[in-house]
Protein backbone atom coordinates (compact mmCIF):
# COMPACT_ATOMS: atom_id res chain seq x y z
CA UNK A 1 0.00 0.00 0.00
CA UNK A 2 1.30 3.43 -0.90
CA UNK A 3 1.52 6.64 1.21
CA UNK A 4 -0.93 7.90 -1.67
CA UNK A 5 -3.74 4.81 -1.01
CA UNK A 6 -3.41 5.64 3.14
CA UNK A 7 -4.00 9.36 2.52
CA UNK A 8 -6.50 9.03 0.10
CA UNK A 9 -9.59 8.53 2.98
CA UNK A 10 -8.35 12.15 4.04
CA UNK A 11 -8.19 13.71 1.33
CA UNK A 12 -11.28 12.35 0.25
CA UNK A 13 -13.02 13.84 3.95
CA UNK A 14 -10.83 17.27 3.63
CA UNK A 15 -12.72 17.71 0.31
CA UNK A 16 -16.23 16.90 1.20
CA UNK A 17 -16.20 19.03 4.27
CA UNK A 18 -14.51 22.49 2.03
CA UNK A 19 -17.15 21.87 -0.45
CA UNK A 20 -19.96 21.38 1.96
CA UNK A 21 -18.85 24.49 3.74
CA UNK A 22 -18.38 26.09 0.04
CA UNK A 23 -22.28 25.04 -0.76
CA UNK A 24 -23.10 26.59 2.20
CA UNK A 25 -21.65 30.10 2.22
CA UNK A 26 -22.31 30.25 -1.41
CA UNK A 27 -26.37 29.51 -0.49
CA UNK A 28 -25.93 32.75 1.85
CA UNK A 29 -25.01 35.39 -0.95
CA UNK A 30 -20.65 34.48 -1.35
CA UNK A 31 -19.45 34.44 -4.50
CA UNK A 32 -19.46 31.12 -5.62
CA UNK A 33 -15.54 31.00 -7.40
CA UNK A 34 -14.31 33.99 -4.76
CA UNK A 35 -11.19 33.58 -2.67
CA UNK A 36 -12.78 34.64 0.46
CA UNK A 37 -15.34 31.79 -0.40
CA UNK A 38 -12.94 29.39 -0.22
CA UNK A 39 -10.81 30.70 2.41
CA UNK A 40 -13.57 30.73 4.29
CA UNK A 41 -14.14 26.79 3.49
CA UNK A 42 -11.11 26.07 4.90
CA UNK A 43 -11.74 28.06 8.25
CA UNK A 44 -14.95 25.74 8.35
CA UNK A 45 -12.62 22.86 7.60
CA UNK A 46 -10.89 23.83 10.79
CA UNK A 47 -13.65 24.47 13.00
CA UNK A 48 -14.74 20.32 12.25
CA UNK A 49 -11.64 19.24 12.80
CA UNK A 50 -11.21 21.15 16.46
CA UNK A 51 -14.77 20.29 17.12
CA UNK A 52 -14.27 16.80 16.64
CA UNK A 53 -10.68 17.06 18.58
CA UNK A 54 -12.13 18.83 22.04
CA UNK A 55 -12.88 15.57 24.03
CA UNK A 56 -9.45 14.28 23.15
CA UNK A 57 -8.55 18.14 24.07
CA UNK A 58 -10.14 17.47 27.70
CA UNK A 59 -7.95 14.02 27.69
CA UNK A 60 -5.03 15.80 27.27
CA UNK A 61 -5.73 18.48 29.84
CA UNK A 62 -6.31 15.35 32.48
CA UNK A 63 -2.55 14.77 31.56
CA UNK A 64 -1.30 17.70 31.69
CA UNK A 65 -2.62 17.42 35.60
CA UNK A 66 -1.57 14.11 36.00
CA UNK A 67 2.11 15.13 35.18
CA UNK A 68 1.87 18.15 37.98
CA UNK A 69 0.57 15.86 40.21
CA UNK A 70 3.74 13.45 39.64
CA UNK A 71 6.59 16.60 39.91
CA UNK A 72 7.38 16.03 43.31
CA UNK A 73 8.12 12.29 42.61
CA UNK A 74 10.17 13.63 39.68
CA UNK A 75 12.28 16.05 41.65
CA UNK A 76 13.44 13.38 43.81
CA UNK A 77 14.64 11.19 41.00
CA UNK A 78 16.37 14.11 39.58
CA UNK A 79 17.79 15.16 42.90
CA UNK A 80 18.79 11.70 43.19
CA UNK A 81 21.25 11.26 40.00
CA UNK A 82 22.03 15.13 40.44
CA UNK A 83 25.85 15.71 39.41
CA UNK A 84 26.01 12.19 38.64
CA UNK A 85 27.23 12.37 34.22
CA UNK A 86 28.04 8.38 34.38
CA UNK A 87 26.74 6.14 31.97
CA UNK A 88 25.28 3.97 34.09
CA UNK A 89 23.60 6.70 36.62
CA UNK A 90 21.89 8.24 33.64
CA UNK A 91 20.48 5.38 32.44
CA UNK A 92 18.97 4.23 35.88
CA UNK A 93 17.76 7.78 36.05
CA UNK A 94 16.03 7.22 32.55
CA UNK A 95 15.05 3.94 33.75
CA UNK A 96 12.90 5.30 37.06
CA UNK A 97 12.00 7.95 35.20
CA UNK A 98 9.92 5.41 32.40
CA UNK A 99 8.72 3.74 35.39
CA UNK A 100 7.11 6.50 37.23
CA UNK A 101 5.66 7.59 33.92
CA UNK A 102 4.18 3.62 33.51
CA UNK A 103 2.84 3.61 36.63
CA UNK A 104 0.89 6.66 36.98
CA UNK A 105 0.00 6.37 33.70
CA UNK A 106 1.47 9.69 32.14
CA UNK A 107 2.51 10.51 28.94
CA UNK A 108 5.45 13.33 28.47
CA UNK A 109 4.56 13.76 25.17
CA UNK A 110 0.72 13.66 25.80
CA UNK A 111 0.17 16.93 25.13
CA UNK A 112 1.44 16.77 21.43
CA UNK A 113 -1.72 14.58 20.70
CA UNK A 114 -4.30 16.85 18.86
CA UNK A 115 -0.90 17.98 16.76
CA UNK A 116 -0.50 14.14 15.70
CA UNK A 117 -4.22 13.03 15.03
CA UNK A 118 -4.43 16.47 12.85
CA UNK A 119 -1.20 16.18 10.50
CA UNK A 120 -3.39 13.06 8.75
CA UNK A 121 -5.82 15.89 7.54
CA UNK A 122 -3.15 18.58 7.25
CA UNK A 123 -1.32 16.66 4.48
CA UNK A 124 -5.02 15.67 3.44
CA UNK A 125 -5.22 19.23 2.34
CA UNK A 126 -1.93 19.93 1.34
CA UNK A 127 -2.30 17.08 -0.90
CA UNK A 128 -5.73 18.34 -2.58
CA UNK A 129 -4.92 22.50 -3.02
CA UNK A 130 -1.45 20.79 -4.67
CA UNK A 131 -3.93 18.36 -6.46
CA UNK A 132 -6.06 21.50 -8.22
CA UNK A 133 -4.51 22.69 -11.21
CA UNK A 134 -3.75 18.75 -12.30
CA UNK A 135 -7.61 18.15 -11.53
CA UNK A 136 -8.78 21.59 -13.18
CA UNK A 137 -6.88 19.87 -16.21
CA UNK A 138 -8.02 16.77 -16.25
CA UNK A 139 -4.88 15.44 -15.89
CA UNK A 140 -5.95 13.88 -12.53
CA UNK A 141 -9.24 12.04 -10.90
CA UNK A 142 -11.15 14.29 -9.00
CA UNK A 143 -11.41 13.66 -5.24
CA UNK A 144 -15.06 13.21 -3.65
CA UNK A 145 -16.83 16.06 -4.78
CA UNK A 146 -13.82 18.54 -6.06
CA UNK A 147 -14.68 17.77 -10.08
CA UNK A 148 -12.88 19.19 -12.76
CA UNK A 149 -15.12 22.27 -12.66
CA UNK A 150 -14.93 22.92 -8.97
CA UNK A 151 -11.45 22.37 -9.03
CA UNK A 152 -10.93 24.62 -11.53
CA UNK A 153 -12.88 27.26 -9.85
CA UNK A 154 -11.09 26.63 -6.64
CA UNK A 155 -7.39 26.99 -8.37
CA UNK A 156 -8.35 30.14 -9.88
CA UNK A 157 -9.76 31.95 -6.52
CA UNK A 158 -7.24 34.44 -4.67
CA UNK A 159 -7.30 36.24 -1.65
CA UNK A 160 -5.25 40.10 -1.95
CA UNK A 161 -4.05 38.73 -5.38
CA UNK A 162 -2.37 35.95 -4.35
CA UNK A 163 -3.94 32.03 -5.37
CA UNK A 164 -4.72 30.16 -2.50
CA UNK A 165 -2.63 26.28 -4.38
CA UNK A 166 0.30 29.21 -4.82
CA UNK A 167 3.75 28.76 -2.97
CA UNK A 168 6.03 31.21 -2.00
CA UNK A 169 8.93 28.91 -3.82
CA UNK A 170 6.03 28.46 -6.91
CA UNK A 171 6.60 29.67 -10.03
CA UNK A 172 3.62 32.19 -10.61
CA UNK A 173 1.70 34.91 -8.10
CA UNK A 174 4.88 37.09 -8.16
CA UNK A 175 4.70 39.61 -5.24
CA UNK A 176 1.04 39.03 -3.67
CA UNK A 177 2.15 35.72 -3.12
CA UNK A 178 5.06 36.58 -1.10
CA UNK A 179 3.69 38.92 0.75
CA UNK A 180 0.47 37.13 2.05
CA UNK A 181 2.61 33.44 2.57
CA UNK A 182 5.37 36.07 4.54
CA UNK A 183 2.35 37.43 6.27
CA UNK A 184 1.01 34.11 7.44
CA UNK A 185 3.88 32.46 8.38
CA UNK A 186 4.55 35.56 10.81
CA UNK A 187 1.07 35.02 12.06
CA UNK A 188 1.42 31.59 12.37
CA UNK A 189 4.77 31.82 14.65
CA UNK A 190 3.39 34.69 16.76
CA UNK A 191 0.41 32.84 17.62
CA UNK A 192 2.49 29.31 18.55
CA UNK A 193 4.50 31.38 20.43
CA UNK A 194 1.61 33.15 22.64
CA UNK A 195 0.07 29.59 23.20
CA UNK A 196 2.96 28.17 24.57
CA UNK A 197 3.92 30.95 26.50
CA UNK A 198 0.91 31.46 28.15
CA UNK A 199 0.76 27.55 29.07
CA UNK A 200 4.21 27.71 30.72
CA UNK A 201 3.97 30.77 32.08
CA UNK A 202 0.78 30.82 33.28
CA UNK A 203 -0.50 27.64 34.15
CA UNK A 204 2.24 25.97 35.28
CA UNK A 205 3.46 25.48 39.11
CA UNK A 206 6.60 26.19 39.83
CA UNK A 207 7.54 23.24 40.72
CA UNK A 208 7.02 22.18 36.63
CA UNK A 209 9.12 24.67 35.23
CA UNK A 210 12.24 23.20 36.74
CA UNK A 211 13.99 19.61 35.18
CA UNK A 212 14.54 18.52 31.93
CA UNK A 213 11.10 18.08 30.95
CA UNK A 214 10.16 21.83 32.06
CA UNK A 215 13.88 22.63 29.84
CA UNK A 216 11.85 20.73 26.35
CA UNK A 217 9.37 22.70 26.66
CA UNK A 218 11.24 25.53 27.08
CA UNK A 219 12.91 24.18 23.58
CA UNK A 220 9.94 23.94 22.04
CA UNK A 221 8.79 27.41 22.77
CA UNK A 222 11.38 28.78 20.60
CA UNK A 223 11.37 25.86 18.27
CA UNK A 224 8.02 25.88 16.66
CA UNK A 225 7.63 29.20 14.97
CA UNK A 226 11.61 28.66 13.69
CA UNK A 227 10.18 25.50 12.27
CA UNK A 228 7.04 27.01 10.96
CA UNK A 229 9.28 29.92 9.56
CA UNK A 230 11.35 27.27 7.49
CA UNK A 231 8.89 24.73 6.21
CA UNK A 232 6.18 27.42 5.32
CA UNK A 233 7.70 28.66 2.59
CA UNK A 234 6.67 25.17 0.88
CA UNK A 235 3.36 25.05 1.65
CA UNK A 236 0.50 26.15 -0.27
CA UNK A 237 -1.42 29.57 0.84
CA UNK A 238 -4.45 27.51 2.19
CA UNK A 239 -2.60 25.85 3.97
CA UNK A 240 -1.01 28.16 5.87
CA UNK A 241 -5.04 29.52 6.44
CA UNK A 242 -5.63 26.37 8.06
CA UNK A 243 -2.81 25.70 10.09
CA UNK A 244 -2.91 30.15 11.35
CA UNK A 245 -7.10 29.50 11.90
CA UNK A 246 -6.43 26.06 14.06
CA UNK A 247 -3.55 28.18 15.76
CA UNK A 248 -5.77 30.78 16.79
CA UNK A 249 -8.40 28.17 17.93
CA UNK A 250 -5.80 26.70 20.30
CA UNK A 251 -4.85 29.93 21.55
CA UNK A 252 -8.09 30.87 22.34
CA UNK A 253 -9.33 27.41 23.93
CA UNK A 254 -6.09 27.53 25.88
CA UNK A 255 -6.96 30.97 27.17
CA UNK A 256 -10.40 29.71 28.08
CA UNK A 257 -8.82 26.72 29.99
CA UNK A 258 -6.59 28.85 32.15
CA UNK A 259 -9.14 31.62 33.05
CA UNK A 260 -11.73 29.11 34.09
CA UNK A 261 -9.91 26.17 35.27
CA UNK A 262 -6.57 27.10 35.93
CA UNK A 263 -3.61 23.98 36.96
CA UNK A 264 -3.28 23.79 40.81
CA UNK A 265 -0.27 26.03 41.89
CA UNK A 266 -0.37 28.16 38.89
CA UNK A 267 -0.03 31.78 38.49
CA UNK A 268 -3.30 31.14 36.60
CA UNK A 269 -5.16 30.06 40.06
CA UNK A 270 -3.66 32.67 42.27
CA UNK A 271 -5.15 35.48 39.60
CA UNK A 272 -8.31 33.95 39.45
CA UNK A 273 -8.55 33.60 43.46
CA UNK A 274 -7.58 37.38 43.14
CA UNK A 275 -10.08 37.97 40.76
CA UNK A 276 -12.62 35.86 42.82
CA UNK A 277 -11.88 37.93 46.15
CA UNK A 278 -12.20 41.42 44.69
CA UNK A 279 -15.88 40.39 42.88
CA UNK A 280 -16.60 39.02 46.65
CA UNK A 281 -17.14 35.13 45.32
CA UNK A 282 -15.89 32.06 46.86
CA UNK A 283 -18.09 29.59 45.50
CA UNK A 284 -16.39 27.48 42.83
CA UNK A 285 -18.23 27.56 39.54
CA UNK A 286 -19.23 24.16 37.80
CA UNK A 287 -16.49 23.98 35.47
CA UNK A 288 -13.72 24.39 38.42
CA UNK A 289 -15.66 21.94 41.08
CA UNK A 290 -15.81 19.48 37.96
CA UNK A 291 -11.98 19.68 37.65
CA UNK A 292 -11.25 20.01 41.41
CA UNK A 293 -13.26 16.79 41.74
CA UNK A 294 -11.09 14.92 39.00
CA UNK A 295 -8.15 16.12 40.25
CA UNK A 296 -8.69 14.92 43.78
CA UNK A 297 -9.63 11.62 41.92
CA UNK A 298 -6.40 11.11 39.76
CA UNK A 299 -4.26 12.20 43.44
CA UNK A 300 -6.01 9.53 45.51
CA UNK A 301 -5.52 6.90 42.36
CA UNK A 302 -1.64 7.97 42.07
CA UNK A 303 -1.48 7.64 46.20
CA UNK A 304 -3.14 4.02 46.02
CA UNK A 305 -0.81 3.00 43.74
CA UNK A 306 2.21 4.32 45.71
CA UNK A 307 3.32 6.41 43.20
CA UNK A 308 2.77 9.69 45.04
CA UNK A 309 3.07 10.53 48.74
CA UNK A 310 -0.16 11.47 51.07
CA UNK A 311 -1.84 14.76 50.20
CA UNK A 312 -2.13 17.32 52.15
CA UNK A 313 -5.07 17.66 55.02
CA UNK A 314 -7.59 18.94 53.43
CA UNK A 315 -7.99 22.44 54.31
CA UNK A 316 -10.61 23.80 56.07
CA UNK A 317 -13.07 26.88 56.73
CA UNK A 318 -13.32 29.40 59.80
CA UNK A 319 -17.23 28.28 59.58
CA UNK A 320 -16.50 24.55 59.29
CA UNK A 321 -13.98 25.07 62.04
CA UNK A 322 -16.83 26.59 64.38
CA UNK A 323 -19.23 24.15 63.88
CA UNK A 324 -16.91 21.34 64.61
CA UNK A 325 -15.80 23.03 67.76
CA UNK A 326 -11.98 23.16 66.38
CA UNK A 327 -10.11 26.16 66.66
CA UNK A 328 -10.12 28.58 63.37
CA UNK A 329 -7.25 28.21 60.96
CA UNK A 330 -4.22 30.60 61.62
CA UNK A 331 -3.97 33.22 59.14
CA UNK A 332 -1.37 32.89 56.40
CA UNK A 333 -1.35 28.59 56.86
CA UNK A 334 -2.41 26.70 53.64
CA UNK A 335 -6.02 26.27 55.30
CA UNK A 336 -6.67 30.09 55.30
CA UNK A 337 -5.78 30.61 51.30
CA UNK A 338 -9.19 30.51 50.15
CA UNK A 339 -11.16 29.86 53.14
CA UNK A 340 -14.76 28.33 51.21
CA UNK A 341 -12.64 26.15 48.88
CA UNK A 342 -11.23 22.90 49.42
CA UNK A 343 -7.82 22.74 47.42
CA UNK A 344 -7.64 18.78 46.34
CA UNK A 345 -3.84 19.25 44.27
CA UNK A 346 -0.78 17.83 45.83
Amino acid sequence: MSFSDIMYPFEWLVAWIMYLWHGALTAIGLPEAGGWTWTLSIVGLVIVMRAALIPLFVKQIHASRKMQLIQPEMQKIQAKYKGKTDPDSRQKMTEETMALYKDSGTNPFSSCLPIFVQMPFFFGLFRVLNSLDEIGSGAKAGIGPITQQVAAQAESSSIFGAQLSAQFLGTGGGISVKVVTITLIILMSLTTFTTQYQLMRKNMPAAALEGPFAQQQKMMLYLFPIIFAVSGVYFPIGVLIYWFTTNVWTMCQQFYVIRRMPAPGSAAEKAMQDRRRKAGKSIDTPEETRERKHDAEMAQELEAKGVISGQRQQPTSKKRAKKKGGPPPKSGSSSAVDEDRPRTDN
